[in-house]
Parts: structure tokens; sequence; C-alpha cells
């Protein structure tokens, strides 16, 4: 009491003074003889609610969102490449409807082959730039609004187009070569097996859409079918894809341990075009060969007087172990790399076709097919993997895309290719041993870029 009183009479004489005065109960808090002021309380700024929000979960590589964004990839493979395996099942149909030739009835196939390379490139850019969820949402769309065209097609062209725009150029291209890059980028660890099992869904397509589409149009009739199909794929496939908004892992936390950033600079060496360029290249001829006996195998037995029904068998007995080889060579290219696991089941397809060559009856056919599955169905997915331990991952999805092109022109040209050598020769030999020689020079490339990526990291790395 007697501090204020003095703190009062101090205001008094400055006041007097001219001067300003602390107010007294500012002075009192001062010497601690009354407590010191509540602030009243201040709202926060309306905005402040969404600076302080829980920030958003960002899920990293290997994780187990990683391996439940693989599952949905692979239903959406399985769903959208149904359009690569509906067409042979209603092609007789088809052609009898229209009246036309087998020859225009095998348009829809060539268009749709075509649209579904041209469509990786176009589509991978697109989600290099935009992620997956925009394009396969277009996608199942697309796909959607494709089948539902060519079921109300009156002539072959308008049924064509529908599948070589529609479902090909702008729907099934999505859904291979996007996912399999978007799957890459999701793995570390085990980038080998999880691309595997995501190209394994092509396979299933041809297991499961065949048989499904077969009844149904015994059943039902194939416009009616297709009308059905189309709605399935667009509902299924648009459900799915809301799945795929989250963006993939950024370049540096997408990257292994073992990667080298002058690598992804000058992949084997090589400016990143001539690279790509060759692994082009290297997968056209692989193609070409591997087509050969995929395409032409029913025709082949139906010479030997084995029976198409008899061929049909061989063809899903190479579907089947091709499933079996997708995983293992994905298992083995997580220890030794992509483009070792190119060279080995390169050279181990170049095997297989030899072993078609002396053995031409029933049961070693059916041996020889199985063995060819089990060796080629790794090659293709080995170049996606390929391409994402040696370019930047910023372009993973154009350049997989490319590569992916060259390697479905090659199975459209080695088809044609192997039927019109047997036209000039007469004989499937022959045209086995042009897919010899193709397979000779897809194994050239993969042991050329194999020797300049040693001879790079025995540069960079001495010891």
């Amino acid at each position: 009491m007697q501090a204020l009183c003095a703190a009062s009479l101090r205001c008094f004489a400055r006041r007097g003074r001219g001067k300003s005065c602390v107010p007294l109960r500012q002075q009192a808090h001062y010497h601690g003889l009354m407590p010191a002021p509540q602030e009243p309380p201040v709202d926060p700024p309306a905005d402040s609610y969404v600076q302080t929000a829980s920030p958003t979960v960002v899920h990293t590589p290997d994780s187990g969102y990683a391996w439940f964004r693989l599952l949905v990839s692979l239903l959406l493979m399985t769903i959208g490449n149904a359009g690569m395996w509906v067409i042979p099942v209603v092609l007789p149909v088809v052609q009898a409807e229209f009246q036309i030739g087998r020859a225009d009835a095998a348009l829809p196939y060539t268009l749709m082959m075509i649209g579904f390379g041209l469509g990786g490139v176009l589509m991978g850019r697109l989600s290099d730039r935009f992620g997956l969820f925009r394009p396969l949402l277009g996608a199942s769309l697309a796909i959607g609004a494709g089948f539902v065209l060519a079921a109300l097609s009156n002539n072959i062209l308008s049924f064509a187009l529908a599948h070589g725009v529609l479902i090909g150029l702008v729907g099934c291209a999505v859904t291979f070569a996007p996912l399999m890059a978007d799957t890459a980028l999701w793995f570390a660890r085990r980038r080998g097996i999880a691309v595997a099992v995501c190209a394994s869904g092509n396979y299933l397509a041809g297991a499961v859409w065949p048989p499904v589409m077969e009844h149904f149009i015994a059943t039902e009739g194939w416009r009616a079918t297709y009308i059905g199909v189309g709605l399935f794929c667009t509902c299924s496939m648009g459900l799915l894809a809301l799945l795929m908004r989250q963006a993939a892992p950024s370049a540096q936390a997408a990257t292994g341990p073992s990667s080298v950033d002058q690598q992804r600079e000058r992949p084997f060496d090589l400016p990143p075009n001539i690279a790509t360029a060759a692994l082009c290249v290297a997968g056209l001829s692989c193609c070409v060969a591997m087509a050969m006996p995929q395409v032409h195998i029913v025709a082949y037995c139906t010479d030997l007087g084995f029976g198409a029904a008899q061929g049909a068998q061989m063809l899903s007995i190479m579907l089947a172990c091709g499933i079996i080889s997708r995983l293992v060579s994905g298992a083995l290219s997580d220890r030794i790399g992509g483009i070792r696991t190119l060279v080995l089941g390169s050279a181990l397809q170049c095997t297989a076709l030899l072993l078609f060559l002396p053995f031409d009856g029933l049961v070693p056919l059916y041996i020889v097919s199985a063995m060819f599955g089990l060796f080629q169905g790794g090659i293709v997915p080995s170049y996606a993997l390929v391409v994402r331990e040696n370019f930047s991952p910023k372009q993973i999805g154009m350049r997989v895309g490319t590569v992916i092109m060259f390697t479905m022109l090659g199975m459209a040209l080695g088809g044609w290719m192997s039927g019109k050598v047997f036209d000039l020769t007469g004989s499937y030999h022959a045209a086995f041993l042009n897919g010899i020689g193709w397979n000779l020079l897809n194994l050239v490339i993969a042991v050329t870029l194999l020797m300049r990526l040693r001879k790079k990291q025995s540069e960079s790395d001495p010891n």
C-alpha cells in the first residue's frame, strides 16, 4: 500500500512537469502488487484452420500402399485389356454378319494393335505430366464408348474404327505401358516382381475374357454382349481409377540405393534418345520372333494334321506358362537387374525357337510350346525395368510407352511376316528361321547394352 501511494505521488509530480505517466494499475503490476491483466481472447483468422490441418499422408516406395496400388493396377490391366482378347472370339460372328472375307474381318484387330502401340506413347506422356488418374478416367469412358459404338456398327469400317481409336488408342493403351511405368516408380527393393505382377494382367485378361465372351455371345448375341462389356468396363475402371489419385513418389524417393545419377543422364553411356532407339529396335526384333509361334501355332498344327483344337490348346499352354515366366523373371530381375534379365530371356527364347525345327510330333510340340511360354513371358516387362533403372524417372512414362509401342508393332509385323514367308516358301521351317534371325538381332543389341553398362559402372567405381 505504501508503494502504491508513492507511485501515485510520483505520477502527479510528472504530470505537473508536462510528462506522461504510466497508469497506476500497470505500475502496481510492475511492483508485484496486482496480477497482470488478462488479454481478451482473439479468434484466429478463418484460414488458420486450413493451415493447421493435418498434412496429407505421403506414401513411400515399397509401402503397404504401394502393394495395394499394385493390386489395383493388376485389376485395371485385366479389365482394360479386354479389347485385345475379345476380337478373336467375335471375329467369326462378325465376318458372317457383315459378309466379308477373313482379311477384312481381321482389320479391327490390326487397327486396335496400332492404336494400342501409338496410344502407349501419348498416354505415357500424359501420365508423366498429370499422373494416372485423369488418363485412366478417360480410358474408362473411351473403352465403354468403343464397345457400345462397335455394337451399333452396321459395317466393318465403323466396327474397326471403334476398336482402333476408342478401345485401342485412348482406352487399352493407358492400361499397359503407363501402368507398368507407374508400378516401377512405386517400388525400389521389389521392383522386378512388382512390374511382373502388373504385366501379368495382360495374360490374365487373355485367360478370363475369351470364355466369358464366348458364353454370352452364344446366349445373348455379340451386340448385347459388347454393350454389356462396355458398361462393365466403364463402371469398374472408373471406380478403380479413384484409387489411383495419389501421385507417384518423387524421383529421389523412388530411386533405389544402387542407382547413379550420372547413368541416368547418359544411359549405357549414350544420349538418352539413342539409348531409347536401341531399346525400340530390340523390342521390335524380339517380338517379331515371339509372334511366330503365338500367331501361327494353330495353323502349324493344322498343316501337320493334328487339328486346330490341338493348336489352340498349345496356345493356351503358352499363355499360362507366360504368366509363370513373368513372375519368375520379375523375381530374378530384383537380383540381377533388368538388362541381364532381358539378355537371359532373349537367349532362352531363341533356344525354344530352335527346338521347333527338329520336333514336329504332337507331344514334343506340347513340350516345346510350354518351354517357349516359360522362356519368353518375362521379356516385355523387362523393358520397363531397363528404362526405370537407367533413365530419368521424369520421362519414364513416355519412354516406356515408346519402347512398348515397338514391341506391339513387332507382334503385328511378325505375325504378317511369318505368314508371308510361309506363302513364299510353303513351309513354316523358313518362318521359324526368320524368327530366329530377328531374335539374334535382339540378343546382339541386349548384350551390347549390357557390356556398355558394365564398362560405365567399372569406370565410375574402379574398386
